[in-house]
């Protein structure tokens, strides 16, 4: 379950961060936030306060920092979108990997859940479909306008009008 409150970008890149951090090395700590985030300690320290009192965390100083239910929860949502728009940015539109990864990291903030999902859904479309070989390069603007399956999608051509 999402967190009561909506959290602010930097908030989100901490949850993102100690997720990342904790599936590597099963705990964090404030060093490892630090560096996995290129930020000063002390900027780590007000932000673990604040996602302790938002009960997103389990930190103590020079302790171990995990994340609650509610924390792993939330962080999970923010990888997932993380995840899928740097696919599509990857699988769809071609962009490099890194480059993508520093967009989709931007993005994931601002981009609405429902447009996060759409793109989401396009690129498994992308994926799976049996024409494959879709890429930007490939044809961009290409799309089934006539919601063909899986099945008669190899009869259905995208044809410039």
């Amino acid at each position: 379950m999402p967190p009561k409150n909506k959290l602010t970008a930097s908030q989100e890149d901490y949850l993102e961060a100690i997720y990342n951090i904790v599936a590597d090395k099963m705990a964090a700590r404030a060093k490892d936030i630090a560096e996995y985030l290129a930020v000063r300690a002390s900027s780590v320290t007000g932000a673990l306060r604040t996602l302790r009192a938002m009960g997103l965390v389990n930190y103590a100083p020079y302790d171990l920092i995990t994340l609650t239910e509610e924390g792993h929860d939330a962080a999970e949502e923010i990888v997932r979108r993380h995840k899928a728009l740097e696919n599509f940015l990857v699988n769809v539109l071609g962009v490099d990997q890194r480059e993508a990864d520093e967009a989709a990291c931007k993005m994931e903030h601002s981009v609405p859940k429902a447009i996060v999902e759409r793109l989401v859904k396009y690129a498994e479309y992308v994926e799976k479909c049996p024409k494959g070989g879709i890429t930007w390069e490939s044809g961009f603007g290409y799309y089934c306008k006539h919601g063909c399956t899986e099945e008669d999608c190899k009869d259905c051509e995208y044809k410039e009008e």
